[in-house]
């Protein structure tokens, strides 16, 4: 029998020896999860209702309305189609919606509503202006440079001294009263006319039933004046600096043609006159 000699050196070697790791429990991993979650909905429940709060409280409701820029648009009219607005609250009423149903009305090219703290909204308003009157089926308008229909022509708007246009109605297909076109024609003479203050007062008629030829009728002259789709004012300077030599040639002048450069038509009652322009 062999003697087998044991081992002597039992020293412990820490260096080579790894502690086994505890597991933690689910409940202690999900334990800060919970925490963060219940601190999460506490915060967001006190924001909503700080919020609803704020917005109930009667310093943030709508009191005062105030209206800038209306002219024509009474303040008293702009307040009515706002009506419901005042009592809503200041910093959730949908502004948006009621400037949609302000630029509704005729009168209001463009509006633009903003808050004031603590409870007002100003309204500023951007009217249409009318630049003449639409004759349309035999009735009268106030049309803007879009051909858009302001309102119905009456005593209200005596004080305004605007042309006559003719020519402006829509192909019944349309699916408006007036031709966008031929209103933007009428504009751009009207605009013409209006560089030269004492032409405009005398622009008494303006016809686009031509989207080629804008004619028009001054005041104490009855000849229609065709003035072809551009240069309007140089071509009715011509034709006021040469009136006086036409009259004397033609007493009853029916229409006056100046869309031919130098050569100017006019065509009495019962014949055709050929007259050079001395420009």
């Amino acid at each position: 029998m062999i003697a087998v000699a044991a081992q002597t050196d039992r020293r412990f070697r820490r260096a080579h020896v790894k502690p086994a790791r505890r597991k933690r429990s689910w409940r202690a991993r999900a334990r800060p999860l919970l925490i963060w979650s219940a601190f999460a909905a506490a915060l967001t429940y006190g924001v909503y209702r700080a919020s609803a709060l704020a917005s109930h409280a009667h310093v943030l409701q709508v009191d005062k309305i105030v209206v800038h820029g209306n002219e024509r648009l009474s303040k008293s009219e702009v307040l009515a189609v706002l009506n419901g607005l005042r009592g809503e609250s200041l910093m959730w009423t949908d502004l948006e919606r009621w400037r949609k149903l302000l630029i509704a009305s005729p009168w209001v090219r463009d509006a633009a509503l903003r808050r004031s703290l603590p409870s007002t909204v100003e309204v500023v308003v951007s009217e249409r202006q009318p630049i003449g009157i639409g004759r349309i089926n035999a009735d009268m308008y106030l049309v803007d440079e879009r051909g858009v229909i302001i309102d119905q022509y009456g005593p209200q708007y005596a004080d305004l001294d605007l042309p006559i246009i003719d020519g402006l109605a829509a192909a019944p297909s349309g699916g408006s009263m007036t031709d966008h076109a031929r209103a933007e024609l009428a504009a751009r003479v009207i605009a013409a006319v209006n560089s030269k203050p004492s032409i405009a007062r005398r622009l008494s008629q303006v016809d686009v039933s031509d989207l080629h030829n804008a004619s028009v009728i001054l005041s104490g002259d009855p000849a229609m004046i065709q003035l072809g789709d551009d240069q309007f004012l140089t071509r009715l300077q011509a034709y006021l600096d040469l009136a006086p030599t036409l009259r004397e040639r033609v007493a009853d002048i029916d229409y006056v043609d100046l869309r031919f450069g130098d050569r100017i038509y006019v065509r009495p009652t019962n014949r055709k006159l050929d007259v050079r322009s001395k420009k």
